[in-house]
């Protein structure tokens, strides 16, 4: 069974969607991080109604909110809680190194192996 170029070709297509769909939901939970941090709703005493804030409903906001980064103080009151967010924050970055080292010693052992075969 033969396979066309452009399989490969739509496989990287999509990665490049899904790359920026990554990005720009990161950029999202960050403007929504901003404008708590802004309003001065960082603890549960200044929790602040959302059009306070200037944050409408939406996907950064809901992310943020599973995550327990976005609060809820009392009935639609919020604040941002900003130690989990930092929390949250090193995380991402400790997953991300790991991935990336999992990438060079991948990379390092595909190039080993050529040269164990070519030897």
């Amino acid at each position: 069974m033969e396979s066309s170029g452009d399989e490969g070709l739509q496989y990287d297509e999509h990665r490049l969607w899904h790359n920026r769909g990554v990005i720009s939901i990161l950029r999202k939970e960050r403007k929504v991080v901003r404008a708590f941090q802004e309003a001065g709703a960082i603890s549960p005493s200044s929790a602040k109604r959302l059009d306070d804030v200037q944050v409408r409903s939406g996907l950064g906001l809901r992310r943020l909110r599973d995550r327990v980064v976005i609060r809820e103080a009392q009935p639609d009151r919020f604040y941002l809680d900003e130690e989990v967010w930092m929390a949250l924050s090193r995380t991402r970055r400790r997953v991300s190194l790991a991935v990336l080292a999992l990438i060079v010693l991948l990379f390092v052992g595909v190039l080993a192996v050529k040269r164990l075969i070519a030897w």
